[in-house]
């Protein structure tokens, strides 16, 4: 197999190269040069949102593109428009986000989207950037050579977003941890190394079409993704389980302050932690425990020597320490621990 990737030296572009390498499929990658490919791949370099941006990609052909682009569509767009007769699938790795605020618990590929995205639109918000760029690949390649993975909440080695890294970092630091409730929460995520795969494979299965892309719902929770950062940092921590109203109370931000916590019974663990993927897992779907997702990423912190890369478009996560001691001191703990 032939893949061009479209950007492929972070995160899941990254996980999606090695993948396909590890497959031994011939890979280019298209990038602006600010990072370096992973070995073993023919680099183009190109800025898709300057004039002639994308001339590296004027000849070529593929059998598939992966795009994971998050911001104006007219990008999306005009790489789209370039490749169709030369490509034979274009895969975009969209979001969960650009379903209409707020989708039920059990939501399916089927549910409303959001409105007043375009597919020549420029920068405006995550959504609609998003369905403005899955509207932009199915208008040049049509909905039957086109691929759109709305993925989930995403962690794993070479995380840019700052989510499982800062839960590592702040657990290995040891000491009382504010552990958001209940411990039975359920979790909604997938290793991106999983999505990655799963990505492979439906080029492989010529799958077109919106997919949920995360893992199963309750295939992890709240305490097993803590406990697992506990056990592999060796930290001196203890996770002290944390009722749900007192977080809320102190004006702990959730999703950002804590991150991947959001409160049961709300809107926002619906939208988050409840999506049907029934779709993907029918097309063989697989993924790993959240105990190996946990270790690979601190083995992979730890062999950077410093923080966790950052993306410069997402905001910093994580919980001011003085915030959380004055939470932890209202010994308000959590019944269901």
């Amino acid at each position: 197999m032939r893949l061009l990737m479209l950007g492929g030296t972070e995160f899941a572009g990254r996980a999606v190269v090695e993948a396909a390498l590890g497959r031994g499929w011939d890979v280019t990658v298209f990038h602006r040069g600010r990072h370096t490919a992973p070995a073993g791949v023919r680099s183009l370099h190109g800025d898709r949102t300057a004039p002639d941006g994308l001339a590296a990609l004027a000849d070529g052909a593929w059998d598939a593109v992966v795009d994971t682009w998050s911001a104006a569509p007219f990008a999306v767009r005009d790489a789209a428009r370039l490749l169709r007769g030369r490509v034979g699938r274009y895969v975009y790795v969209s979001s969960c986000s650009v379903y209409a605020w707020a989708p039920p618990a059990g939501y399916t590929e089927d549910a409303p989207l959001v409105e007043g995205a375009e597919p020549d639109a420029d920068h405006t918000d995550y959504a609609r950037d998003k369905r403005g760029a899955e509207l932009a690949a199915v208008e040049a390649f049509g909905a039957e050579r086109s691929l759109l993975v709305r993925a989930g909440l995403l962690l794993g080695p070479y995380e840019n977003v700052g989510r499982l890294p800062w839960w590592l970092t702040r657990i290995a630091r040891g000491g009382p941890v504010l552990a958001p409730g209940p411990r039975e929460l359920p979790l909604q995520y997938i290793d991106v190394r999983d999505l990655a795969e799963w990505i492979l494979d439906g080029v492989e299965q010529e799958l077109s079409g919106p997919y949920n892309l995360i893992g199963p719902r309750g295939l992890t929770t709240t305490g097993e993704l803590l406990e697992s950062c506990v056990q592999v940092t060796g930290a001196a921590a203890e996770l002290r389980w944390t009722d749900p109203e007192v977080v809320l109370e102190a004006g702990v931000e959730p999703w950002s302050q804590l991150p991947a916590w959001v409160p049961p019974g709300s809107e926002l663990h619906d939208a988050l932690h409840g999506a049907d993927v029934s779709r993907a897992l029918a097309t063989g779907l697989r993924c790993r425990p959240v105990t190996e997702t946990v270790a690979d990423t601190w083995s992979w912190l730890q062999n950077l020597g410093g923080g966790a890369p950052q993306r410069p478009d997402r905001p910093p996560v994580g919980l001011d320490p003085e915030v959380e001691t004055k939470v932890l001191a209202t010994g308000r703990p959590d019944q269901g621990r």
